[in-house]
């Protein structure tokens, strides 16, 4: 787990040094209607962290299975408006709940980490998988962000 906390911390790094030292005018830019702005993706990330951090913390007291309840990340994206939100107070809440995230990563035991997670209708897998899984998820949109992909 250790490895995978360092990703995440890195990633929250780049991600604070890039809306920092960008401005509002090139973050807010859609390049279509139906696209997410940087703005708007990195708001989709904090949806993210939001129920990923549930999931972290439900699963080590919830029955096992855990069943992933899915959302709608469009529909988040639109109601909490992040294409017209402070993008500090976006970047702050952020960067606060993957600290949290972390903070709950590192009390895993190899017990929890193999936690039974349902994630589809005959979909099975574990504490473990979903971590890595989110931490890859905010690396992809970071490198979406960032123009690495």
């Amino acid at each position: 787990m250790e490895e995978i906390i360092l990703k995440l911390e890195e990633l929250l790094k780049k991600g604070r040094e890039y809306f920092q030292n960008h401005d509002d005018q090139e973050i807010s830019y859609k390049p279509s209607k139906k696209k997410w702005s940087k703005k708007e993706t990195l708001g989709h990330l904090i949806d993210s962290g939001i129920n990923n951090l549930q999931r972290f913390t439900e699963i080590q007291f919830e029955s096992k299975p855990y069943q992933i309840r899915k959302y709608d990340q469009d529909k988040l994206v639109k109601v909490n408006d992040y294409q017209n939100s402070d993008v500090k107070e976006m970047l702050e809440l952020w960067l606060q709940i993957n600290k949290r995230i972390i903070n709950v990563i590192k009390l895993q035991t190899n017990k929890t980490r193999k936690y039974k997670v349902l994630i589809g209708e005959n979909a099975v897998a574990d504490l473990n998988f979903l971590i890595e899984d989110y931490v890859d998820h905010t690396e992809h949109h970071l490198d979406q962000i960032t123009g690495k992909k």
